[in-house]
């Protein structure tokens, strides 16, 4: 879906919730508020917060950058957040459900994140939302060998998955390339399972139900996610 359809300029939003590649989505969210004659280099009244978990501390944070003076003299200058995060903790949502529900004047919110299944209803409904296609090609093939894997080599296949997220992150840190996070491949992996079971299984809601509490652990912090993931391949049946 293109995401500039719904982005009108004369009519902006207060806030937008976008879901999907926050790579693919940040440069055309920054060419947009460019032809809107908004500067987003050099702009104090430009916050650009790319994180992988968005906590309760950042959400306090801002909330007093929202009430902050707008340092531009001009009559209707607008302050734009555009925020990037692989999840949002449960603290933190309720901390920005205010933000959200009273709109200030001339400020706008763009937040991208993976998957939008994760965050509360009441914060979801507070945003114009926009789903993106994922692509997942990558991720329903390595799925599609998954489900056929003995129990060994699906662990083993955890552990790879893991192990090369956490090598790209330590290369790639300081690129800011976060949604190429453990949890955010993790998650993304799921969701090709899910898809792949769909078609393969005909009863599919206990699986379905697992996944579900595993994708919730997920974006929980301090959580396993090797531990999580495991138990993913010692519950899915073997075809």
């Amino acid at each position: 879906m293109e995401i500039l359809t719904h982005l009108d300029k004369n009519n902006l939003h207060h806030a937008y919730l976008i879901e999907g590649k926050y790579e693919e989505i940040v440069p055309k969210i920054i060419n947009f508020l460019k032809n809107l004659g908004i500067e987003t280099y050099n702009n104090p009244d430009f916050y650009y917060i790319s994180i992988d978990s968005f906590k309760v501390e950042d959400a306090f944070n801002l909330k007093s950058m929202q009430y902050e003076k707008s340092f531009s003299s001009e009559k209707n200058a607008k302050k734009i957040f555009l925020i990037s995060a692989n999840n949002f903790l449960l603290e933190a949502q309720n901390t920005l459900l205010k933000i959200f529900e009273e709109p200030i004047k001339n400020t706008h919110f763009f937040i991208i994140v993976p998957n939008s299944n994760f965050l509360l209803k009441t914060l979801i409904s507070r945003f114009y939302l926009i789903k993106t296609k994922p692509n997942i090609e990558i991720e329903l093939k390595e799925a599609e060998k998954f489900i056929y894997m003995s129990l060994k080599n699906r662990l083993n296949f955890i552990k790879e998955l893991i192990t090369e997220t956490e090598e790209k992150i330590s290369i790639e840190v300081k690129k800011d390339i976060i949604q190429n996070s453990v949890r955010a491949k993790a998650l993304k992996f799921l969701n090709a399972l899910e898809t792949i079971m769909s078609k393969k299984i005909f009863n599919t809601q206990n699986y379905f139900i697992h996944i579900f509490k595993v994708r919730e652990f997920l974006n929980q912090p301090g959580s396993s996610v090797k531990n999580l993931m495991e138990s993913i391949a010692l519950t899915i049946p073997k075809f």
